[in-house]
């Protein structure tokens, strides 16, 4: 959900997380009710450099004193701090499925935050593993109705102590804030619609402002037991809403254009490591209603420099993507793109009981394939995607109270 709507009066049930014992694609129990693949009218290649984007950074002395005030933990000990365990009871129908786990009963229903992105350890580092462990990340942004603006908290799943039911721990993103004498920190309140790992950075989407970016090597333990607070209190402790972690953003890139086009919305965020050099994949979410009033929807491509983790500039210094598009594919929730092929995630309702509200998958060759609709391929309310190069899986998330699968399919079956 790319949007905050009214909170869903949705029946909740227990989940259960299972991983298929074999590498092998797993077929759905609702393989009947998935439409055969339909064929569209190719993607419209755009002009890739007027979609551009300029860094700016975090005060680095502001991130070392909270360095020096705060404990400074691994993602790997975070990881091993799990505090909660995944229940669930049913598994979702997603063609080609390989892989899928959820939530506790209490983040399974919740109305208070809804997930978004995803991203994992193989986005990180080739090796698909992050201080040793197989770890998945995903967002959630605030959605209670109390007047108070938690902003994003990120879900680190350990996959390495179980691959069917990852325990895991939420930790909050927040923004340093104050002074080097008397440093503090904020929520950050974006929608993080998208999520990628790159190295010790975490990149996330901000809707009109282009990537918040989080340092991993700057991952800090704070007090609990204060459900309101955050940031440095009046007694110099430090909370973050009864969160025992929480990330700063340690860097931003704000998002421009030029030759005329419209700002691009970021509603999505993915790695592709089969592009050289490495890149990522950016796209926008719009409803019916926005193109039918003349929104278009575009996809583009940005490269990333594996040395310092962030976006690679051209020869003249700007960041510039190299490849766009547009497809103008309504609510799209995510997109990647494996070996020149694009591949986009979108919802179609939240009627439960119809099979025809499960999400689709649409597929093109670039730069001149046409779409391909994988018809009712995903789980309704399908989000973010995000491809594990290494066992060729690609992941999603249903974001609905009740229906909230974190599941993989086997990408090379598309």
């Amino acid at each position: 959900m790319r949007h905050r709507r009214p909170a869903l009066a949705i029946a909740s049930f227990g989940l259960c997380a299972l991983l298929a014992s074999t590498g092998q694609a797993v077929a759905t129990e609702a393989a009947s009710d998935q439409a055969e693949p339909s064929i569209a009218a190719a993607a419209t290649p755009l002009t890739a450099s007027n979609f551009r984007y300029t860094l700016s950074q975090t005060s680095s002395s502001l991130v070392g004193a909270l360095d020096s005030a705060l404990p400074n933990v691994t993602m790997g000990a975070v990881a091993d701090d799990a505090n909660r365990t995944p229940s669930c009871g049913s598994a979702p129908s997603v063609t080609n499925r390989t892989a899928y786990y959820c939530w506790n009963s209490g983040d399974q229903t919740t109305e208070a935050w809804y997930p978004q992105g995803i991203t994992t350890s193989s986005d990180a580092y080739g090796e698909g593993t992050y201080d040793g462990k197989r770890i998945n990340l995903v967002s959630w942004y605030d959605h209670a109705e109390d007047g108070i603006d938690k902003g994003v908290r990120i879900s680190v799943s350990n996959l390495s102590a179980s691959a069917s039911a990852p325990p895991y721990r939420h930790i909050l993103l927040v923004e340093p804030s104050g002074t080097t004498s008397a440093p503090s920190f904020r929520p950050v309140n974006i929608h993080a619609g998208g999520l990628m790992w790159y190295g010790n950075l975490l990149y996330v989407a901000d809707t009109s402002g282009g990537f918040r970016v989080f340092d991993l090597d700057h991952l800090w333990q704070v007090s609990t037991g204060n459900s309101s607070a955050v940031g440095r209190q009046s007694d110099g402790s430090y909370h973050a809403f009864d969160y025992k972690y929480v990330l700063p953003q340690t860097a931003k890139f704000t998002d421009s254009t030029a030759g005329g086009y419209a700002q691009l919305q970021h509603s999505s965020v993915a790695l592709d490591r089969t592009s050289t050099p490495d890149s990522v994949i950016v796209s926008e979410y719009r409803s019916a209603a926005d193109i039918e009033a003349g929104a278009q929807v575009r996809t583009i491509r940005v490269p990333i420099d594996y040395t310092n983790r962030y976006l690679k500039p051209a020869s003249d210094g700007i960041i510039k993507a190299t490849e766009a598009y547009r497809t103008d594919l309504e609510s799209v929730q995510g997109s990647t793109a494996i070996n020149g092929k694009f591949y986009f995630s979108q919802s179609d309702g939240s009627d439960h009981s119809n099979p025809n509200s499960d999400g689709d998958l649409h597929t093109f060759v670039a730069p001149s394939g046409a779409m391909v609709r994988h018809g009712n391929a995903l789980t309704v309310g399908a989000e973010d995607l995000s491809y594990d190069p290494g066992r060729d899986y690609l992941w999603s998330l249903g974001e609905y109270p009740g229906y909230r699968w974190v599941y993989a399919a086997d990408a090379s079956s598309f």
